[in-house]
């Protein structure tokens, strides 16, 4: 792959980078604001334990968060990335279930959640969306390399340079 091509895919990489980073921090921002409807939102689907919902409601926007401080500073991408892809399969799976199960929620994804009136429910174009956030993160996770990214600025020497360039003449 010519040094072209390599420029273009590290600048793909990054505007993907930034955009996966900035829907985990709207995501986390918008939950950890209103704990109270993020709890909501969670017990709504009605897939877990009572004594779950409540760390589960804590949790997710505090590692949202994390995700999109990680990505947003290019630490750990490919990390960041897959476990980005986990929690979106995570969550897909969960608005199809309440989709197949007839459950009238609204997904909480950015805010809101739990129950809404028949007929107001969004589930194809919620999966969709996540969908495509699953692709962003799919790419990351098979090419995280990318530009303004610490990864890149803490592999120094020459050893990691000629290494780098293996790699990306295998991909």
């Amino acid at each position: 792959m010519n040094r072209g091509s390599q420029a273009v895919l590290d600048l793909v990489g990054t505007l993907v980078r930034l955009g996966l980073a900035a829907v985990w921090l709207i995501s986390g921002s918008i939950k950890i604001s209103d704990p109270g409807q993020t709890y909501l939102a969670v017990k709504a689907y009605d897939l877990l334990p009572d004594g779950l919902v409540h760390p589960v409601a804590t949790g997710l926007p505090l590692l949202e968060l994390a995700l999109a401080l990680f990505l947003l500073l290019g630490l750990g991408t490919r990390i960041a990335a897959a476990v980005s892809a986990v929690v979106l399969v995570l969550l897909i799976a969960a608005v199809a279930q309440s989709w197949a199960r007839g459950l009238t929620i609204d997904c909480g994804c950015f805010g809101g959640g739990g129950q809404v009136a028949a007929g107001q429910t969004q589930y194809p174009q919620e999966i969709a969306r996540d969908v495509g956030f699953l692709i962003l993160a799919g790419w990351l996770t098979v090419r995280a390399r990318t530009r303004f990214a610490l990864d890149g600025w803490l592999r120094s020497g020459r050893v990691d340079t000629v290494a780098e360039e293996s790699e990306l003449e295998r991909t």
